[in-house]
């Protein structure tokens, strides 16, 4: 049989042995050539295999097989030696395509499927995130690679806009020299800042977790069109929602998107957010912008605290009201 490469033919002895429940030992493993035998060779099994390179086909060739294996290998019961991370983390590859959160549950599920063994947690976990990496790339040539990205990200949409800022590393009391830690980066896509132009004057802000090797928070403004439709317009990645980071993100919203006066901003009621807001400089304050409270924030923390599930709708009703005299009929019903 031919191969077209080493890796090939080694993850097809690989998949041979995995799915027989045997096992070989490597006795040659070279560039030009790998041999394997069986771990019981010379007890009961003479079972054995030499795949070399052939330079004039320019593919890999079994040179030598003693046919299938005479042994019987019990012991492999629960895991196989040869159904490692690698093994494991292109097996599920399709899967992580698809889905990047999949449960490390459901990965030893599929493996006890597919390959009739139960691996160890640590063993799926370590799959997964060689699977990701080979998918998406690793979380340090990610990072690596954010200012060449926005850069020309830039290029290829001219008007789209990046502010990033880092810090130095340092090495004791000295720093490092050609070096850079980033710290934040806030940008927009020219799309996205022209789309502002025809959206209502009204701007949600909002920020998330980031649950990666590297944590952090994700800052996102969005607005919304005639029909309702909602149009993301800005983002960041903050250090967490400090005050200092709402300021950068806040700043640059204004400086950069969101330019008209008379415009509302919706949001939760996060100290770090009034702190930016109070710090603005009358950017984000009448008669310039009206900050305002999301009323589905109001009506969860207003649950959580009074577990009064008939109460929570009312004072969601509150918040919709459309007239002062709705607005007091409402108020009332909930003070009673």
């Amino acid at each position: 049989m031919e191969y077209s490469s080493r890796k090939t033919v080694v993850a097809a002895i690989r998949s041979y042995t995995i799915a027989r429940g045997v096992d070989y030992d490597v006795y040659e493993s070279e560039p030009q050539t790998f041999y394997a035998k069986c771990k019981m060779y010379g007890c009961g099994c003479d079972w054995l295999i030499r795949a070399s390179l052939i330079r004039k086909k320019g593919c890999w060739e079994i040179r030598r097989y003693n046919g299938r294996h005479t042994c019987s290998m019990g012991v492999i019961s629960q895991d196989h030696s040869k159904l490692d991370s690698n093994t494991v983390a292109e097996a599920i590859r399709p899967l992580v395509e698809t889905d990047p959160s999949i449960k490390v549950k459901s990965i030893i599920a599929e493996i006890q499927s597919r390959f009739n063994y139960t691996i160890s947690y640590r063993k799926a976990w370590l799959a997964k995130q060689k699977s990701i990496a080979k998918v998406f790339g690793d979380w340090e040539e990610s990072y690596q690679a954010l200012p060449w990205w926005l850069l020309v990200m830039v290029q290829k949409m001219p008007g789209s806009v990046v502010q990033i800022e880092t810090r130095p590393l340092y090495n004791g009391n000295e720093e490092a020299q050609g070096v850079k830690i980033l710290h934040r980066v806030f940008w927009s896509f020219n799309p996205c800042i022209r789309a502002f132009r025809h959206c209502k004057p009204l701007v949600q802000v909002d920020g998330t977790h980031l649950y990666g090797k590297y944590k952090g928070t994700l800052l996102i403004a969005v607005a919304q069109d005639g029909n309702q439709n909602i149009v993301p317009i800005a983002f960041a990645l903050v250090e967490g929602e400090t005050a200092d980071a709402w300021h950068f993100f806040l700043r640059n919203l204004r400086m950069h998107i969101v330019r008209k006066d008379g415009v509302g901003m919706i949001s939760d009621r996060h100290e770090s957010i009034r702190a930016a807001v109070n710090r603005s400089g009358g950017d984000w304050q009448p008669p310039r912008a009206w900050w305002m409270f999301c009323i589905r924030h109001i009506g969860s923390n207003f649950l959580r605290a009074f577990k009064v599930p008939h109460l929570q709708k009312l004072v969601v009703n509150i918040g919709y009201s459309r007239t002062v005299e709705e607005y007091n009929i409402n108020y009332k019903r909930l003070e009673e």
